[in-house]
């Protein structure tokens, strides 16, 4: 088999998000040069501990080989102004990719070129442990070998799923890129239900930590969907039946995510619009 070719990464921004990308890279079995710009010292000393070259200014890349793969990962309020300045690499052929959340194709395009090889991307936060989920649209311009190699980049951080319609974004940053949130909350609602029940506090954290991410690896791994699962541990009369019959009601936690998800993906649209 013919080894492939070493992948040149510029990654703009190096915060927790960009950081996660690049140790996956450095760390991962692709072969990846990753060089990062990034203005923060100590953000910048912390990527060349893991091995990544380091520039303060995007000027500093102009003297370096031209990068396969541009990635953006600033915040979206600073796209504007970095645009600009990626735009020689897309003229030499480079795919840009974005983490940026709420900054649209479209926005791209018009500082970049309808020319650009573009895909945005919507990650969470468990990618800071190879667990994450990332979401992903490419404008007309991407080839299929290039989405390929976006995947196996982004893979490098856990699950990546690539859809073709970017409305869905909204929806998915709502699902997905918020979700951990909302676990962290089910989390901490159990350890403090515990403790109130007259668990110590170290036990109840234990037992909802444990309990969470047990449930979700059984659920990931499983054949069988949730609500199967659900039915298969829910005995009749029994003590989880006296919990679902709570959770489940008029006043349950069903509506509750059901409103959470809505605000979240309406919040990213006036985000994104604005």
């Amino acid at each position: 088999m013919t080894a492939r070719a070493k992948v040149h990464v510029l990654l703009i921004g190096c915060g927790n998000m960009g950081y996660a990308l690049a140790v996956g890279w450095l760390t991962g079995a692709e072969a990846v040069d990753v060089h990062v710009v990034e203005p923060a010292a100590t953000l910048r000393e912390r990527a060349a501990s893991a091995g990544a070259m380091t520039s303060v200014e995007l000027i500093a890349v102009s003297t370096l080989p031209a990068p396969d793969v541009v990635v953006l990962a600033v915040k979206p309020q600073q796209m504007d102004a970095v645009l600009p300045d990626v735009r020689r690499f897309v003229d030499n052929g480079a795919l840009v990719i974005s983490v940026a959340a709420g900054v649209g194709l479209g926005r791209m395009e018009a500082a970049l070129g309808t020319r650009a090889c573009l895909i945005r991307c919507m990650p969470n936060t468990p990618v800071a442990i190879g667990a994450g989920m990332m979401v992903c649209v490419a404008n007309g311009q991407v080839s299929p070998d290039r989405r390929a190699l976006a995947q196996r980049l982004l893979s490098a951080t856990g699950r990546v799923c690539l859809i073709e319609d970017e409305t869905l974004m909204d929806a998915v940053t709502a699902v997905s890129g918020s979700g951990p949130a909302y676990v962290f909350h089910m989390i901490d609602c159990l350890e403090r239900s515990g403790i109130a029940q007259g668990l110590p506090a170290d036990l109840a954290r234990e037992l909802a930590l444990q309990t969470v991410y047990g449930a979700g690896r059984l659920a990931r791994d499983s054949d069988a969907d949730p609500a199967t699962l659900r039915r298969q541990v829910t005995s009749p009369n029994g003590t989880t039946a006296a919990a679902l019959a709570e959770l489940m009601g008029d006043a349950g936690i069903d509506p509750v995510i059901a409103r959470a998800v809505a605000a979240a993906r309406r919040r990213s649209v006036e985000l994104g619009d604005g």
